[in-house]
């Protein structure tokens, strides 16, 4: 399974941006996909995830009403749409994904996730 992220780059304080990830590859059934970042000099820290099953999302406390998780009805695609970007949020973020509908208590922790994307850099200047 691979996992393809894309549509990061450099904005200003206040910019939008819209990340993608699709999962490909070997047959595939995503239970959870969701997004991590991590800053300069900063731990991997979750950020938002999409169950597939019932649409839950669930986001971290730092981008609540900022921050948007939404899937593509056809394919494997999740995207996160981040609005109100503050200099704070610059980081390398991470799509990751497991065939397992999370619940809440795991949603939240990197190792509950079995494949990982490269990467996508999000700058965000003041």
């Amino acid at each position: 399974v691979q996992l393809q992220a894309s549509g990061g780059g450099l904005v200003q304080a206040g910019d939008s941006l819209r990340l993608s990830c699709t999962a490909s590859g070997r047959p595939f059934r995503v239970g959870t996909l969701g997004w991590f970042r991590q800053g300069p000099g900063k731990e991997r820290e979750f950020v938002a995830a999409r169950r597939w099953g019932d649409g839950r999302n669930s986001y971290a406390n730092s981008v609540k009403g900022r921050f948007t998780i939404s899937r593509d009805n056809v394919e494997n695609t999740v995207y996160l749409q981040m609005n109100s970007l503050k200099p704070e949020d610059t980081a390398v973020y991470y799509c990751a994904a497991t065939a397992s509908g999370l619940i809440l208590s795991t949603i939240f922790q990197s190792a509950a996730y079995d494949f990982w994307g490269q990467g996508t850099q999000v700058t965000v200047s003041s």
